[in-house]
């Protein structure tokens, strides 16, 4: 979900002396092989706790339910609320912070994102704990987008492609292990330990930021009207409605998951821990092979293989989740499918827009953490009339409805080249 910077074109300048040289940034013989700073795991660190925020309530929903005397379906509105703000913030705050350095700009995230995890663990009430989850929700909107276009702008040019994956690497390893650490936490201390995790996790973000970063200047201004520009292309218009509702297939499953598995994990943290561990780390092994498969295969067809195995998974999550065996079976096809989807889709949008790369890029991480957001409410609202396994079936609506849409998608692209 990290934003990408458009391809270099035009002619060299001073400030841009490899614009419109195809061979420039590419190794000689005569020279060593270009390498991506080691500051880009700065980025990385920070882009972890991000994630981690953004997916470990998932985790401790049941003890969050219990400590404020709510039910299970209004803890998770935690999730929608952070989603909504993140979707809406994302293009104000990006304008608003437009002519700040960036590494300026990403303090300031990381502050604003400590700050809201730390008033989220001290909150006394439900209330509170809502509002402080949209405090939380503008740091990570501030920092995500702009440690993707941070890190290609410090890295050499033949390498941007190389120092974005590892800002989504970040997030991707945060479902493998910052959300079942802090999960576990939850277990043995309680959630609000959990979010002094994430607190903790911002605060280390922050500090590398602030001593090993290097000054990176603003990039051109780009007003409100300019990042939704792209909404008027009707190829972007339904690739971003199929992100929608994907993610929404994926986070109703995603965000109840601790009481869709409990029959498997009957309660056990520690056992929900390993669950969650299980699919982060097929969340990788997608998120790796979903980007040389795209290159191979096409992004289209990696899609739709993403999307058929999430609802062949979602059709016997019933029964799979029923035993522990079975579990670990589900979350994994889970973790595999789920994130085999962003890659795809942002290559889809940037192949289709490759000037606008940046804002399309943008506006497929605010499609999906709205997806989140919706999400949240969909599971609410089943579970007042379904048991939770039966989420799975409703999660895998929208996953169809999600592979129609990307089957709309490249129809009209087809008519529109």
């Amino acid at each position: 979900m990290a934003s990408q910077p458009p391809p270099l074109t035009g002619k060299p300048t001073a400030g841009n002396p490899t614009a419109g040289n195809p061979t420039a940034g590419t190794p000689t013989a005569d020279a060593p092989p270009e390498r991506i700073p080691g500051r880009v795991l700065v980025l990385t660190t920070g882009s972890f706790a991000v994630g981690t925020d953004a997916f470990v309530v998932a985790g401790v929903l049941p003890d969050i339910a219990g400590s404020l005397h709510v039910s299970v379906a209004e803890a998770g509105q935690l999730v929608t609320v952070f989603s909504i703000a993140y979707a809406l913030l994302t293009p104000v705050l990006a304008a608003l912070t437009g002519q700040w350095s960036r590494r300026a700009v990403l303090l300031t995230a990381l502050v604003v994102f400590g700050l809201g995890n730390a008033a989220t663990a001290l909150a006394p009430t439900y209330g509170w704990v809502l509002a402080t989850r949209v405090l939380a929700a503008a740091g990570a909107a501030l920092f995500t987008p702009n440690a993707g276009a941070t890190a290609a702008a410090i890295a050499p040019p033949s390498r941007r492609a190389g120092a974005i994956s590892l800002v989504v690497l970040g997030l991707t390893s945060s479902t493998a292990l910052g959300v079942p650490i802090g999960t576990a936490l939850g277990t043995v201390l309680d959630w609000r330990g959990t979010m002094w995790f994430v607190v903790v996790l911002g605060v280390v973000a922050a500090a590398g930021v602030a001593l090993w970063l290097p000054a990176v200047p603003a990039p051109p201004t780009a007003g409100l009207r300019q990042r939704f520009a792209p909404l008027g292309d009707r190829r972007v218009a339904m690739t971003l409605l199929t992100t929608v509702a994907l993610f929404i297939g994926v986070y109703v499953v995603n965000t109840y998951l601790s009481v869709i598995v409990a029959r498997a994990t009957g309660g056990s943290g520690t056992t929900l821990a390993v669950l969650l561990f299980c699919s982060g780390v097929a969340g990788m092994v997608g998120t790796y092979l979903s980007g040389r498969f795209s290159d191979r295969y096409g992004a289209r067809w990696v899609l739709v293989g993403a999307a058929l195995l999430l609802a062949l998974d979602y059709a016997l999550l019933p029964v799979t989740s029923a035993t522990l065996v079975g579990a670990v079976v589900a979350v994994l096809a889970f973790g595999l499918g789920a994130w085999s989807i962003t890659v795809p889709q942002q290559h889809q949008l940037i192949a289709m827009r490759p000037r606008d790369a940046a804002v399309v890029v943008s506006l497929n991480a605010s499609a999906t953490y709205l997806a989140v957001s919706l999400a949240g409410l969909v599971g609410a609202g089943a579970l007042q009339v379904l048991a939770s396994q039966w989420l799975a079936w409703v999660a895998g609506v929208f996953v169809l409805i999600g592979l129609c849409c990307a089957e709309l998608a490249h129809r009209i692209s087809r008519t529109t080249r």
